[in-house]
């Protein structure tokens, strides 16, 4: 049953600060971007009542631009515009891919990467690849703006490392050498070493899911794996839907880091995989099968 819609209040501010000040004014107040996620929760009947403040006036939350460490993605960036950007499909392959997944046109046109984050579902297709790339949020207040490393920012279901009154400004891509035909600067891993210069790279995304189109995945699994000399140099793999957040499977990159690229080595992060993850029963799918999928995925991105 949907609650009266009397019981809510949007608000719509005029500027970014207009709307800093006014959830510093209202520490209950959430706010409310593309609002795909929280229409859905409304017809359900479970959105609280309460203040809404949109942020469709906060242009410092758009574009997509070269920064000095990489690429800046504003939080208020569609689905659509992600897709249409060359220079994420030249450096950022796998952002684009998660992109194409989410939802049918009218999400895509709508939904926006701040709030895929935010709304913190651990089935949600953007941050497994944020993962993998390394992200760095951008989180700014009325007194003030910080940057936090994706990995680590879901704390628990719903949970994040998100204060009262701070919202997502931007998305902070590093640069990873190999992506693309025009690298951006080399930067460190948060894991591992540093991507260089040259580095042949491959990449993997897949999301599965009970249909091909606007389904909620089941799995979603991505990966970056440069193999030199006959051994892993480095890899990075993050998962969705296996867990009560999104993941980087530290103990299984662990397990391949190093190592030659044979059926023992990947053998070893299958198992490795499955101690990492914590996949539950739902609606869609089930513990076991999810833990099959995601050991057949990993090893279809090792092969």
């Amino acid at each position: 049953m949907i609650p009266l819609l009397e019981d809510y209040q949007l608000v719509v501010p005029r500027s970014l600060r207009g709307a800093l000040d006014d959830l510093a004014q209202h520490p209950q107040a959430r706010p409310f971007a593309g609002g795909t996620d929280l229409m859905v929760v409304l017809e359900a009947g479970h959105l609280p009542p309460g203040r809404y403040v949109s942020l469709q006036n906060c242009r410092e939350l758009l574009g997509i631009e070269r920064a000095r460490e990489g690429v800046s993605i504003g939080a208020l960036t569609t689905y659509s515009e992600i897709q249409r950007s060359p220079l994420l499909a030249d450096n950022y392959p796998l952002l684009r891919l998660a992109a194409l997944e989410t939802g049918g046109i009218a999400t895509q046109n709508r939904g926006t990467i701040g709030g895929n984050v935010a709304n913190a579902s651990p089935a949600a297709d953007t941050p497994p690849v944020l993962l993998v790339y390394d992200a760095v949020l951008e989180l700014v207040s009325a007194s003030g703006t910080r940057r936090v490393p994706y990995v680590g920012f879901h704390r628990g279901y719903k949970k994040m490392d998100l204060q009262p009154g701070e919202i997502i400004s931007r998305v902070l891509l590093p640069g990873v050498a190999g992506q693309g035909s025009r690298p951006a600067e080399t930067v460190r891993a948060s894991v591992g070493r540093a991507f260089r210069p040259g580095d042949p790279i491959r990449s993997y995304y897949r999301k599965v899911g009970t249909r091909r189109a606007q389904a909620i995945s089941k799995v979603c699994f991505a990966g970056l794996l440069h193999v030199e000399a006959a051994a892993v140099q480095d890899v990075r793999i993050a998962l969705g839907s296996v867990a009560p957040t999104v993941i980087r499977a530290l103990a299984t990159e662990d397990a391949l880091r190093g190592q030659p690229l044979d059926a023992t080595t990947i053998a070893a992060a299958e198992r490795a995989l499955l101690t990492e993850i914590a996949p539950i029963d739902d609606i869609r799918s089930n513990a076991r099968y999810r833990g099959r999928v995601a050991a057949n995925l990993l090893r279809e991105f090792l092969s």
